[in-house]
């Protein structure tokens, strides 16, 4: 395939930088953006992405810009200081990838202000919205966790797309912001959920009973709403979700209750994921593993520099406490890395 050919070249001159440049500078986004005049700053800090067109034999309605088209492919991916040159990355892998870039439509949740117009200046023609999620529509919900870094409120905006986007977009990709799309993203939205509220790829093989503690387990109130359920650990920084059916079953108070239950029981050490599982494992539209190679972002310092899973690739997941551009800007990348470098339009970095 085209993009295999393309992947593999990437790779090769993605380490040529890592090996040959010393000038990968660290001067993280948020550093700019607590400066005196963050809009200056922040749009200062990307290039401009390139002008992605859609093929001719993408749908000629596309250039209908109305959230509520119904030949969009709607994504949906937060934006915040910390992780904003991921997201960035993130949508120029997918644009780049597109077979019909200007089908598709991002949805930007987001808890402070003067992203906007980064966005724009750094997409020009990007189709998207900006949606405000409030910190205090979940700050009294999230208990502690094992990193501080999961108990920032907009981990949970994803439990509340269902209310923050239009009615009329009745279904969505959720994405995480520590990941780039090496396939067309249509392939994913076609993807059949069946009466499935969610899909995701699924990992069965997994310790499905470390995500929950042993007081969990002890609980019949608590373990037996497993009961009857095959339940497996998915990821929740990739999943298609059937907004329409989510808004008539009431999911968001679903996840709540579990939320308010750790509070005062302490039956998870995790952030947002334990509460998913609790609602949705065992009722999950399975995805093929290639749309989430996920746990890329194994702790440097320890020497877990992961590999990538048997098989195909389409989507490259960061997902722990390492990131590409940290790990890049420190001068101690993992070698998979280098596969994030030709989609970060951070001006510093090259």
């Amino acid at each position: 395939m085209l993009w295999i050919t393309r992947f593999s070249a990437f790779f090769s001159a993605a380490m040529a930088v890592i090996i040959l440049s010393p000038s990968l500078q660290s001067f993280p986004p948020a550093a700019a953006i607590r400066s005196s005049h963050p809009d200056r700053s922040l749009i200062s800090s990307f290039r401009k992405s390139p002008a992605y067109r859609n093929s001719d034999e993408c749908l000629s309605s596309a250039a209908d810009s109305n959230v509520c088209n119904p030949s969009l492919v709607h994504v949906a991916i937060t934006l915040d200081v910390v992780y904003l040159r991921g997201s960035i990355a993130a949508v120029n892998s997918i644009l780049q990838h597109s077979l019909c870039p200007e089908n598709v439509f991002f949805h930007f949740i987001v808890s402070e202000t003067n992203l906007e117009s980064l966005v724009r200046s750094t997409f020009q023609e990007l189709k998207f919205k900006v949606y405000y999620f409030a910190p205090e529509t979940v700050r009294g919900l999230i208990s502690s966790s094992v990193r501080q870094a999961l108990e920032q409120p907009l981990n949970y905006a994803r439990n509340y797309l269902a209310e923050l986007l239009e009615d009329c977009v009745n279904r969505v990709i959720y994405l995480d912001s520590d990941l780039i799309v090496v396939d067309d993203i249509a392939k994913l939205w076609k993807t059949g959920l069946g009466p499935r509220i969610i899909g995701a790829p699924e990992y069965c093989h997994a310790n499905f009973t470390k995500y929950f503690t042993g007081g969990f387990w002890s609980e019949e109130r608590f373990s037996g709403t497993f009961r009857g359920r095959s339940p497996c650990y998915f990821n929740t920084g990739v999943m298609v979700i059937d907004l329409k059916r989510w808004r008539g079953g009431g999911y968001t108070r679903r996840i709540e209750k579990w939320m308010e239950i750790q509070r005062t029981e302490r039956i998870y050490e995790l952030g947002s994921l334990p509460p998913f599982l609790l609602v949705f494992a065992g009722h999950v539209a399975p995805i093929p593993h290639r749309w989430n190679q996920h746990g890329l972002g194994g702790d440097n310092v320890r020497g877990s520099c992961r590999d990538l899973h048997p098989g195909p690739v389409s989507l490259l997941h960061w997902s722990g406490s390492g990131k590409p551009w940290l790990r890049l800007d420190s001068k101690r990348p993992c070698p998979l890395d280098a596969l994030w470098t030709p989609y970060d339009l951070y001006r510093h970095s090259h």
